[in-house]
């Protein structure tokens, strides 16, 4: 009986300890003042799908007879980023991420989009902006001078905190596999 009444006793004291240990530190101060910045930025994205390396890649495809495939279609990204519309100029950095492709008309492509711009060089060296939105119908080949907004919701480094949008402008569609460069045309806010 002891030794039950010990072990009750030791086990009310450890649960009795356990939301004082179990709670996180947490303290909340007010911000001071903080400065927004505004930085543009000019680049070309390059997403490859074609040829022996490519920077695109499908990862998954609905179970449809449609060849080839669009609605449902889910890849992943690693493409270049470069300061002129030749991919042989100046890499800058990377996007990384996914993109799934939403429009059943095989003549119109539209994609809910997410990627981390990644800048490797320069001034911005290992900053990044997340872009995450959706890229709204367009034709799979666009006429010259389509542009399309999307959304940046967030970045670290240089672009911590960062909003904004991107301007994207398809310079070109190469071939029927959806190889394509975009100009990109970014306003970032951030601190």
């Amino acid at each position: 009986m002891e030794k039950q009444m010990i072990f009750a006793w030791a086990m009310i004291f450890c649960l009795a300890m356990a939301p004082v240990y179990g709670q996180y530190y947490s303290r909340t101060v007010k911000a001071g003042p903080r400065v927004e910045k505004i930085t543009h930025l000019h680049f070309y994205f390059h997403d490859i799908r074609s040829g022996s390396n490519p920077t695109a890649f499908l990862i998954a495809s609905p179970n449809i007879t449609q060849d080839p495939p669009s609605y449902g279609t889910l890849y992943a990204m690693d493409d270049p980023l470069t300061t002129e519309f030749e991919l042989t100029s100046t890499l800058v950095g990377n996007a990384q991420g996914l993109y799934l492709a939403l429009s059943r008309d095989l003549t119109k492509f539209s994609a809910v989009f997410y990627a981390d711009f990644t800048f490797t060089t320069g001034r911005f060296n290992g900053s990044s902006f997340s872009l995450f939105s959706r890229f709204p119908p367009t034709d799979v080949v666009p006429a010259p001078g389509t542009i399309r907004e999307m959304a940046i919701v967030g970045g670290t480094g240089k672009f911590r905190m960062a909003t904004g949008f991107a301007l994207l402008r398809p310079t070109s569609s190469s071939n029927t596999v959806g190889d394509a460069n975009v100009e990109f045309n970014v306003t970032l806010y951030h601190y």
